[in-house]
Parts: C-alpha cells; sequence; structure tokens
C-alpha cells in the first residue's frame, strides 16, 4: 500500500507540472508562464543566493552517501 502511494505521488509531481505549463501557455493572464516567473524572481541576489543555498543542501542531504 504504501509503495502505491509513493509512486503516485512520484507520478502526480509531473502530471501537476505538465499541467501548468499548459494552462501558463492557454492563459498567461491568469497564471504566468516559467520563463516570466523565473526572470522575476532571479531579478534578485537574495532570491538568487537563496535557491543556490537550496540546492546546495537538498544535494547535501539526498545525493551525498552516509
Amino acid at each position: 500500500m504504501t509503495l502505491v502511494l509513493v509512486v503516485a505521488g512520484y507520478a502526480l509531481v509531473p502530471l501537476a507540472g505538465i499541467t501548468l505549463v499548459l494552462v501558463a501557455r492557454a492563459r498567461p493572464e491568469v497564471l504566468a508562464p516559467l520563463g516570466v516567473l523565473l526572470e522575476n524572481v532571479f531579478a534578485h541576489r537574495a532570491a538568487r543566493i537563496t535557491l543556490l543555498l537550496f540546492a546546495w543542501w537538498l544535494g547535501w542531504h539526498f545525493l551525498v552517501p552516509d
């Protein structure tokens, strides 16, 4: 049962991402396209540093062997 939930979760995340991309392309006045969103986020130095540190933290916790 747990394995089914994990697999379903991993399947739903890309499906949600694809859905968001399609909605953003179809109705850009409702949801900003990814390029516009990233342009706005990366315009601020604090956001770039925060995302860099988050990627480092994520890699350290999930990619470094015990």
